[in-house]
């Protein structure tokens, strides 16, 4: 009689165990568990692939190129802006210009990370004409793309820039005065509302307050509960 494999052994083991009147707990893994981990830069490139080439509305037919967003896909913060601008749509990455620049700094001189280190994207992955508002069949085709990746990164903090923006994820109030100042919440993540860089560059004066949001937002990241940080 061929010698038994080691499967064999163990399996006559345990039925030996069992007549003992011993009791175990088999097991089987059918699959490798790693499959099942939740992997979010495999989940936004794979996101990326199946919009690169949208052509949900007539922006399609202007752009150069569709802005996904970028950065790190395990981040605490995203922010999210408007609709890319004539640099965004030449180079297909967010907030380069001008405005890029500032947030940049607000970034990296107030809130001491690097750009890796946060999400950012816009609402519209696609530049509207002469950078004219967003128009309800833009924002309702790209609104899943937002979605998703908002609910793929799961981050600890949303930092909406603009009032647009703010109205798209948060559906009410009119002006961003009506946003301003406490902390909101979409799909139970925080969220906070300041100022769009642009809107700092014509007016340097609201540096100031968006010192102020960029505080909250720190805080948030450190882990402050923020339905205990009211009004600001």
């Amino acid at each position: 009689m061929d010698n038994p494999s080691p499967k064999q052994q163990i399996k006559a083991l345990l039925e030996e165990l069992m007549e003992e009147g011993e009791q175990y707990l088999p097991y089987k893994i059918k699959s490798s568990p790693l499959k099942n981990f939740h992997q979010p830069q495999q989940e936004l490139d794979l996101l990326y692939q199946q919009v690169k080439n949208c052509q949900s509305c007539k922006l399609a037919a202007t752009r150069k190129n569709l802005v996904f967003g970028e950065g790190n896909a395990n981040a605490n913060l995203v922010m999210v802006g408007e609709a890319p601008g004539a640099d965004e749509d030449a180079t297909g990455k967010p907030f380069v210009g001008r405005a890029g620049k500032l947030l940049t700094d607000i970034i990296t001189k107030g809130m001491e990370l690097s750009r890796d280190e946060i999400f950012i994207c816009n609402v519209l992955k696609c530049r509207p004409p002469l950078n004219r508002d967003p128009e309800k069949d833009e924002i309702d085709a790209c609104m899943g793309i937002l979605q998703k990746q908002l609910e793929i990164i799961n981050p600890k903090v949303i930092c909406t820039l603009g009032r647009f923006s703010a109205f798209v994820l948060l559906g009410k109030g009119k002006k961003l005065g009506d946003y301003r100042g406490k902390v909101h919440f979409y799909r139970n993540i925080p969220v906070v509302v300041t100022y769009h860089p642009s809107a700092l560059l014509r007016n340097p004066n609201l540096k100031r307050p968006t010192w102020d949001d960029v505080k909250i937002i720190l805080r948030i990241m450190s882990g402050d509960d923020p339905n205990q940080i009211g009004y600001w």
